[in-house]
Formats: structure tokens, C-alpha cells, sequence
């Protein structure tokens, strides 16, 4: 990608709002921008803790696989968000893993130039610790669905979070949610099972609620938030 456009993609960030032209400049020379096919990784469990990434386009879900072989979700990460931010921790490996669902770009940084941007500049160093903050809050409230809520609860509240927080409204009342996720990997993040999400997201099509074709299933068109209680 040329420097310039480069550039111009990094200074339309909102994660880097916050830092002066010049250092967008840096950051430009510092990263490289790549295309991610969906299943590749953007890194494993054991590579060395090197680089943070910001994603520019598609879907990441980023977690670890059990000695069961379950697949423990942390979380999905979207356009303007950050993934592998555990170079913070003084960590060497890394002990999640970052794979793409849905084609993804990003900016891979390296992790010594990141860190030397948040000691430099206080308000991106702020605007980072929020983020971060808002990563803990949302594993927090999983935890918590997971012990008090029931299973279709959690699997309506993951529709409406979506929804609300990536969806493209359409018209006046309709919300589109393109997550890119199998049935397989709500059930990791909501704590189910593959069976159970087919089953609750079937008796809300059939209840009007939301709508989905069976050719493009990553494609939910939610017919009414209200209704998603």
C-alpha cells in the first residue's frame, strides 16, 4: 500500500485520534498493512509477543483452544478495534490465539514502537486504557451471563449487543448484523451449544423477530431491537 494512503487510513482511526500528524507519519513508517483470508491467523499460541494489531476491515475472534478441545472465546474484534494488546503485560508468548472469521485488513505494528507511543502521548495512552477497560468490562458481563442467565438469554443479548454496537441500521426500525460467525463459534462466545443457537435463532425468524437466508446465514437482519428481550 502506498505511504500516503497509508496515511490517510490511519488518520481516519478513531483508536488514533489523539496523535499529532507527526506521529501518524511514524506510525505509517513503522506498520505494514496486510489482507487476512479468512482461517489464517493474524498470530499463534507461542509466537513471540512482537506486534499489535488494528484491524481496518472483516472479523478476528481471539481466544484459545481447551485440553477438551473447546474452543474458549475472549472475544471478536471489528473494524477500528485492537487485538493482541497483551504486549502490555510483559508477557514474551502469546497464550491466546487471533484468527480471522471473515476477511479481514490490518495494521501490524511493532510492539515497541506502540508502547513508545503511549509514554510519548498521554491522551492516546488514555484513550488505550479505556479500551481496555471497556475488553475487561465485556468478559466481565459474559462471565456473569454465564452463571445468571440461561442460555437463550445469552444468545438474545449477543444478537442485541451486536446489534447495537456493530449493526447498519436500515430504514426505520431494521438492523443488519454481517458478523461472519458460524453457529459454532456463538456458541463459544455465548457459552451454548451449536444445536442450541440453530434452535433459538430458528424460533426467532419464525417469530418474526429477525430474518436470515440460509445462503448467507452471517447475515442477520433484525426486524426490531425492542423485541430482542
Amino acid at each position: 500500500m502506498h505511504q500516503s494512503s497509508k496515511y490517510l487510513i490511519l488518520r481516519s482511526l478513531d483508536i488514533f485520534s489523539s496523535l499529532s500528524d507527526q506521529q501518524i507519519e511514524q506510525l505509517s513508517n513503522q506498520s505494514i498493512h496486510g489482507k487476512y483470508n479468512r482461517g489464517s491467523y493474524l498470530f499463534k499460541i507461542g509466537e513471540p509477543v512482537a506486534y499489535v494489531y488494528v484491524l481496518t476491515k472483516g472479523t478476528v475472534k481471539v481466544g484459545l483452544d481447551t485440553s477438551n478441545d473447546k474452543t474458549l472465546i475472549k472475544e471478536i474484534a471489528y473494524t477500528n478495534d485492537l487485538v493482541g494488546e497483551n504486549i502490555l503485560t510483559g508477557l514474551n508468548e502469546r497464550r491466546l490465539f487471533a484468527q480471522v472469521v471473515k476477511d479481514a485488513e490490518a495494521f501490524k505494528i511493532p510492539a515497541s514502537f506502540f508502547k513508545a507511543l503511549l509514554e510519548q502521548n498521554s491522551p492516546f495512552c488514555q484513550d488505550v486504557t479505556k479500551l481496555l477497560i471497556s475488553k475487561i468490562t465485556e468478559l466481565e458481563e459474559r462471565m456473569n451471563n454465564f452463571v445468571f442467565k440461561k442460555a437463550q438469554s445469552r444468545i438474545v443479548d449477543f444478537l442485541r449487543n451486536m446489534a447495537q454496537d456493530k449493526g447498519l441500521k436500515i430504514g426505520l426500525d431494521e438492523i443488519l448484523i454481517n458478523h461472519g460467525l458460524s453457529h459454532k463459534e456463538i456458541a463459544h462466545i455465548t457459552d451454548t451449544s451449536r444445536q442450541t443457537v440453530a434452535r433459538v435463532l430458528g424460533d426467532l425468524k419464525r417469530q418474526n423477530i429477525i430474518h436470515f437466508s440460509a445462503r448467507k446465514p452471517h447475515k442477520i437482519l433484525v426486524r426490531d431491537i425492542l423485541s430482542l428481550t
